[in-house]
């Protein structure tokens, strides 16, 4: 079997991060009127940072040494991401009881807090991050972020691993 070229690979994650972000604002945020909590958008800057990085890689199309490189940053960027959808995932397991307090809107600790404060609270998420808002096949949608996690990983190791 042949594998697509490094650059076709690398174009490919870049339009599915492009495609994911789309789906997030435009259907489960415009149409179905969810608001992201905390541990959504750091998923999705996470989202972002691989198509950033595939972006770079397509255009730069290195050697060898500069495709482990860019494969190297895809992988750890998803497996961080990863993290945070499994951190969601977690806080959405708990019983209710258990579930840490509801924080301030998005928009509001931008606005309000230091960028460093603000990401702290995004990383640390809140109650609101424990609402299942949505559900497809059983899994909300972290458990779906993870998944796409799990897939641009998979291509990472791919990317790094590949012989050409």
């Amino acid at each position: 079997m042949t594998l697509p070229s490094y650059r076709t690979l690398n174009l490919t994650q870049a339009l599915a991060s492009v495609a994911l972000i789309i789906i997030a604002i435009a259907y489960f945020e415009n149409i179905l009127g969810l608001e992201p909590c905390y541990l959504c958008m750091t998923q999705r800057a996470f989202v972002i940072g691989i198509g950033v990085i595939c972006a770079i890689a397509a255009l730069h199309n290195p050697d060898r040494s500069g495709q482990r490189i860019y494969a190297g940053l895809s992988i750890a960027t998803a497996i961080f991401g990863g993290y945070f959808s499994g951190k969601q995932l977690w806080l959405q397991s708990l019983p209710e009881d258990q579930v840490p307090a509801c924080g301030i809107p998005v928009e509001y600790l931008f606005d309000s807090f230091s960028m460093s404060e603000a990401i702290g609270m995004l990383l640390r998420g809140d109650g609101n991050c424990a609402e299942v808002q949505w559900q497809l096949l059983g899994l909300s949608m972290p458990g779906w972020v993870m998944v796409s996690f799990i897939g641009f990983a998979s291509l990472g190791v791919v990317q790094f691993l590949r012989k050409s």
